[in-house]
């Protein structure tokens, strides 16, 4: 026979001497490297893959009978976001403000080396439902009729681990089965198809959105009041009756719909007239802000003293740990409160607008790009113009995106008595906080907390700035040391970071006091500088107010003075202004004295 190739093919006996070459050749190979794990005490138990466990559904026909239990935000936030899924005819329960005890399940359940907030938040969870069954609910029913909603991400940190770890808490403590949804920052529900429990659609994006609007202006309403209270306790008294009412308001609101007789004119332009009619609808409609006018005129009522020299310390750091008000971050709100501080929060609107405002960089950094592929020639002209067309589009998109939700934002600011702050401008904060952190460099906050060290010091806006963040939190470990060079740049910044956990809580409240006793000096040298700039004692400035009552109303808007921070000192440039305008001579002054 011959062996010759034919037409350049090996011939067939050739072959075959070639394939059983190769099978003894990897026969011995197997043979040696079994020897070799033999002696060296290696088992070969063979390649077990991982796999994401099944998790059964929450499906639509589930939504009357089933449970949706979230947390970890304020209760203030909460509570509006539980009237939210109720008005949009979800079963919904707030679970409690975490404690020091929710900490030690989730230690206990949980692996090692996780950061406090998985602590918190697992551990927390599970004590809710250990609850629950104390209270006679058969855990098979806790497992068929409630589900966890919460938020989840890849991250470059633990956070990309949460779900795991929500998973591994629940079944230790023995509740294999429950369900966990995850809302991703980039990758919208861990369900979407359109029989899913629950519908990630407009109507419950614009109801969660306003909730956490309102919630964030509310919230800083009545941290911006509580300090200057006249009467203790009025502002949480009223701060409690004005969020059952907004609560109710939430409750009660309708998804807006097209009737039935417009709908049928339509035809099949329905779902996009709709679509758009909701958008009008909270575009021009006013059922918050009036609702929302009713809350700061209960405000009003409370009488303030704003003659009281406090430091203003705002609060910045990793998302859980800067929001949370209890034991996740040592109670530190109302602690620096007791130790006379006004407490300037963030909201959680600024990290909306951040994480818009981010997706428009990257679409800015990888414009006309694809995985493998490069910016085509100049002269493909046709190219090009594609490529302008489909960037400038997705970015026109985000831009309005983005001036819708800051529109709707300051509008609610306005209706609420226009107290509390603006949101910060995302380009301003990119353009502070990039030369000493790159703000191409995600996780957690990014660049945000370096920009709002700088953003709240330099703007006249803080004497103060505290960073609350985990233990061990690698974006803010990379934050902090950036923080070095911006301290060292901006040589009257008084920044503090504090890393929370279970357990410490004394040693950061020592820290905290140390640094805030300058911040104290730092505010009550301002308010002297004022008065002496202006020529007016305090008792002078008392009777101004006296004798002006609206004055002492917390919706009075005092005007801030560019190189002045504090309330105290901002007040009494604003009495002098009036007293010059009214021609309040000293021989009046003194007769109000006197009287």
């Amino acid at each position: 026979m011959s062996t010759q190739p034919i037409h350049g093919n090996p011939a067939p006996d050739l072959v075959q001497v070639r394939g059983s070459i190769e099978e003894i050749i990897h026969q011995r190979l197997a043979e040696e490297r079994a020897r070799l794990e033999r002696e060296a005490g290696l088992a070969n138990h063979g390649v077990h893959h991982f796999k994401r466990p099944a998790e059964r559904a929450f499906t639509k026909s589930e939504r009357g009978r089933t449970t949706l239990l979230f947390g970890g935000l304020t209760w203030k936030h909460e509570k509006l976001v539980h009237g939210a899924l109720e008005g949009l005819g979800y079963l919904a329960e707030t679970i409690p403000t975490p404690n020091v005890a929710a900490f030690q399940l989730g230690k206990e359940y949980g692996n090692n080396g996780q950061c406090n907030p998985t602590y918190f938040t697992v551990g927390n969870l599970v004590q809710y439902l250990q609850q629950l069954e104390e209270q006679g609910v058969p855990k098979q029913e806790i497992i068929d009729r409630y589900v966890f909603f919460t938020a989840g991400a890849c991250g470059p940190c633990r956070f990309g681990m949460y779900e795991a770890e929500y998973r591994l808490a629940l079944r230790n403590a023995g509740f294999d089965g429950f369900r966990v949804l995850l809302f991703q920052q980039s990758g919208g529900l861990s369900q979407s198809d359109a029989e899913a429990g629950l519908e990630m659609n407009l109507d419950f994006f614009l109801g969660i959105l306003n909730a956490l609007n309102c919630g964030d202006v509310l919230n800083e309403v009545a941290y911006q009041i509580r300090p200057y209270e006249v009467e203790a306790g009025a502002t949480d008294s009223r701060l409690d009756q004005v969020m059952d009412y907004m609560h109710e308001v939430f409750r009660g609101k309708q998804p807006w719909k097209l009737d039935g007789k417009m709908s049928s004119f339509l035809g099949g332009f329905r779902d996009t007239a709709e679509y758009m009619g909701k958008f009008l609808n909270q575009l021009k409609g006013d059922d918050y802000t009036a609702a929302l006018e009713h809350c700061r005129d209960r405000f009003d009522e409370i009488e303030v003293d704003r003659l009281r020299v406090k430091p203003i310390v705002k609060i910045t750091g990793e998302f859980w740990a800067q929001t949370t008000e209890g034991d996740g971050n040592f109670n530190m709100f109302r602690f620096l409160e007791r130790e006379g501080a006004q407490v300037l929060v963030e909201p959680i609107g600024t990290w909306i607008m951040y994480m818009i405002h981010q997706v428009i960089q990257k679409y800015r950094d990888l414009k006309g790009l694809e995985e493998g592929a490069v910016l085509p020639p100049v002269w493909k002209i046709g190219k090009r113009a594609k490529i302008e067309w489909e960037f400038r589009n997705k970015v026109a998109k985000l831009k309005l995106a983005e001036a819708i939700f800051k529109r709707e934002y300051h509008r609610i600011v306005e209706a609420l008595g226009g107290l509390a702050h603006h949101l910060a401008d995302q380009y301003e904060l990119q353009r502070m906080g990039h030369p000493f952190y790159n703000s191409r460099a995600g996780g957690g906050e990014g660049h945000l907390e370096v920009a709002k060290n700088i953003y709240y010091s330099n703007k006249d806006l803080a004497h103060m700035v505290l960073s609350l963040k985990p233990f061990g939190c690698m974006p803010s470990t990379q934050s902090d040391g950036a923080q070095a060079a911006v301290v060292s740049t901006f040589k009257d910044i008084i920044y503090l970071p504090i890393e929370t956990s279970g357990e410490g809580e004394i040693n950061a409240h020592s820290r905290v006091q140390m640094a805030l006793g300058e911040a104290k000096n730092k505010a009550k040298l301002e308010f002297q500088e004022t008065l002496n700039k202006v020529g007016l004692t305090v008792e002078e400035c008392r009777a101004f107010a006296d004798a002006h009552p609206e004055m002492k109303r917390p919706m009075y808007r005092v005007p801030h003075t560019k190189g002045i921070v504090g309330q105290a000192a901002n007040f009494v440039m604003h009495i002098a202004g009036r007293m010059k305008q009214e021609n309040w001579t000293p021989e009046r002054r003194n007769a109000v004295l006197v009287n």
